[in-house]
């Protein structure tokens, strides 16, 4: 019996030419014995991930998916209610794809189809906050939302340089953020005001690399457990930016940490992005970390 693979292609997503190369994927997929099942994803139709996916629990072998880290999110979580978990192929047409680089997924997309159909299977950690599920990171915070609020037609003519005009734009009101929060880590507490707070699976977020030499690993059971402390003067404001541009989480307005469990209670909503997309607000989350749920086709060792 030949195996099957479902093929969701969200053109919308990134430069929008997730679409330009459908011929090749069923070609490549038919050559290497799968039957291609192809959808395009339409928001706010009947075609999304999660109105197409749970039509095929137990009916396919792979799900790939062509679009940014946001299409492979709603993926995920599709796939996350079914009762048999097929391996998942990501070609990332997206404007940053950080997952792509995290995961070892190549930006190139026909080394990522050649990947995709005869690849290395990767099982990854996954992050669920409220309910919802996400790959790579939750956010709140200054600059959080620039990712999923930056215009489509801009990203898709510019790619990253339209996160960066977003941002510069949003610049005024995100020096100005600051949330007063508890936390509570694997039961460790603490309690300050902060500009930024993330949960992440991976040393990109946005396009920039974080965390220097830091040893993030996509499969350990943990997430790094980031928290920028609101500066209560110049000199921590420059200490911070220092910290940043060094890459270095060394510094005494920096919280990171490796977390299996994380509590935020805050008695305004906060608004949480989850993969680049908006997350949802709430004045009470919770994450926790899912070990390997899912497992991903890459190029080969990470």
């Amino acid at each position: 019996m030949k195996k099957r693979a479902l093929v969701l292609i969200n053109k919308t997503s990134g430069t929008g030419k997730a679409g330009n190369d459908t011929l090749n994927i069923v070609t490549r997929l038919a050559e290497n014995g799968y039957e291609p099942v192809v959808y395009p994803i339409i928001p706010g139709t009947d075609l999304t991930s999660e109105g197409l996916i749970g039509h095929y629990d137990g009916k396919v072998d792979l799900i790939m998916c062509s679009g940014g880290d946001g299409t492979l999110n709603h993926v995920v979580n599709a796939i996350m209610n079914m009762k048999k978990k097929p391996r998942v192929a990501y070609l990332p047409s997206g404007s940053t794809n950080d997952f792509a680089k995290g995961i070892g997924v190549s930006s190139v997309r026909s080394k990522a189809i050649e990947d995709a159909v005869g690849g290395v299977p990767f099982s990854y950690d996954l992050g669920k906050m409220n309910g919802k599920y996400f790959n790579y990171v939750a956010a709140f915070g200054a600059f959080s939302k620039v990712s999923y609020a930056t215009d489509q037609d801009l990203k898709n003519v510019l790619g990253y340089a339209a996160y960066v005009i977003s941002a510069i734009s949003e610049l005024p009101q995100n020096i100005g953020y600051s949330s007063h929060i508890r936390i509570n880590a694997d039961g460790v507490e603490e309690e300050d005001d902060y500009i930024f707070g993330a949960v992440c699976n991976n040393a990109s977020i946005g396009g920039m690399n974080l965390f220097g030499n830091a040893d993030v690993r996509l499969n350990d059971g943990k997430m790094e457990l980031v928290l920028i402390h609101t500066p209560k003067n110049l000199a921590e404001f420059n200490a911070i930016i220092s910290a940043l541009a060094m890459k270095t989480v060394d510094n005494p307005y920096i919280t990171f940490k490796q977390v299996h469990h994380v509590e935020f209670e805050s008695e305004e909503e906060i608004e949480w992005t989850l993969d680049g997309e908006f997350g949802g607000s709430a004045s009470s989350t919770t994450i926790d970390i899912v070990d390997q749920p899912i497992t991903i086709m890459t190029k080969g060792k990470l």
